[in-house]
């Protein structure tokens, strides 16, 4: 049995997550909703540590903020693990998050899949520390790492057209370029510029299939690249054909 406390001052939110976790295939028992991180403190401070097993609190809540309540659990329970739950998506929130050592940053709307995950991951540690007879200690946080290839995802799907910088992407989401780089190459298995080939490569079928009076070097252009002949060969290296050959719905036979 996982044992969630929800702290949010959104009552729809609240009010879903109960919702959502009741219908997963996971033992999930929420001991405390609250709308504020004091109420969830008062609440909190009477447990022990085998009376939860994840908190789930929101940032800007009144009375009490939700690193206000983070800085009160970790002297409370060093390794409860405790998940961010906040509709903001700038990275500062996020920065801070993983400085306080929580296991994941859920962004609003939340996604069903990464809230399963997370329980599966709290449900995970519970059952090794119940077979070690020792509690676990928290991982190097991993939801401030999904966060930033996150971010690092749309950021390269809203700007594909532009010039790849990865200086700027490090500004942007304000963490050191070799960093991110590793950091996304082991998260995906791809490195950032293959994964931005990749956006622009679907973006080119879509023009080639949906606009077919487009010439290539307009193609090229609405993609990222000024070159046509460089799109050309890029394309045909990926797609085994030509642009032109792709928008004609030519297709090279096995050999």
């Amino acid at each position: 049995m996982i044992k969630v406390m929800i702290a949010d001052d959104e009552e729809v939110i609240r009010r879903g997550l109960v919702k959502i976790t009741s219908r997963m295939d996971l033992e999930v028992k929420v001991i405390g909703s609250y709308g504020n991180g004091l109420e969830a403190w008062e609440h909190l401070s009477t447990l022990g540590e085998e009376d939860i097993d994840l908190l789930i609190t929101d940032i800007k809540m009144p009375r009490m903020d939700g690193f206000m309540l983070i800085e009160e659990v970790r002297v409370h329970m060093k390794n409860l693990s405790i998940a961010v739950l906040s509709g903001f998506s700038e990275f500062e929130y996020a920065r801070r998050a993983i400085r306080y050592g929580v296991l994941d940053y859920l962004l609003k709307p939340i996604e069903k899949a990464q809230l399963y995950e997370l329980l599966k991951r709290v449900q995970d540690k519970k059952a090794a520390a119940l077979k070690t007879g020792v509690e676990s200690v928290q991982p190097v946080p991993e939801g401030g790492e999904h966060y930033v290839v996150e971010q690092t995802k749309a950021i390269l799907e809203k700007e594909y057209v532009h010039n790849f910088e990865l200086e700027r992407l490090a500004d942007t989401v304000g963490m050191n370029a070799s960093y991110i780089s590793r950091l996304f190459k082991f998260k995906t298995g791809q490195t950032i510029t293959d994964y931005l080939i990749g956006i622009r490569i679907a973006k080119a079928k879509e023009l080639l299939m949906e606009h077919p009076d487009l010439k290539n070097y307009e193609i090229a252009e609405k993609v990222g690249y000024s070159d046509p002949v460089y799109f050309n060969k890029l394309f045909k290296r990926i797609c085994g054909m030509t642009p032109k050959d792709y928008k004609s719905g030519y297709r090279i036979p096995k050999s």
